[in-house]
């Protein structure tokens, strides 16, 4: 009878020791899960910010639409250069450890643009 007790105790010990392992391990894998649903937001903002921006749409229309895709609290940034225009989006990650680190994604998307004179 001694035997089985010691044991059960023995089992208690090895999970109070791999558990904080275990919830650190989860941690991790739901934060690189977190990041990369994030970065393909962003990807997908640029994209479609870059399509408007191809088609002549305002300066604001395209901000409006990367803003619904990416969420609110992404940063954008519009730059033209030769025919081209490129459409950057940013954000900062939200998980709640990674949040201490500062892990900031971002995508950028170009598209050329053939009407002159978007207003941006």
């Amino acid at each position: 009878m001694h035997r089985t007790i010691r044991q059960r105790g023995a089992v208690t010990a090895e999970v109070a020791v791999a558990l904080p392992s275990l919830v650190l391990l989860l941690a991790l894998l739901l934060g690189a899960a977190t990041a990369g649903v994030t970065q393909l937001r962003l990807e997908e903002a640029a994209r479609a910010g870059a399509r408007e921006v191809a088609r002549g749409e305002p300066a604001g229309r395209v901000q409006a639409t990367v803003y619904r895709l990416a969420g609110g609290q992404a940063r954008v940034e519009l730059t033209s250069d030769g025919g081209w225009s490129t459409v950057t989006v940013s954000s900062r990650l939200a998980v709640p450890l990674l949040d201490l680190v500062g892990w900031d994604l971002s995508a950028s998307a170009s598209a050329h643009t053939e009407l002159l004179g978007t207003g941006w």
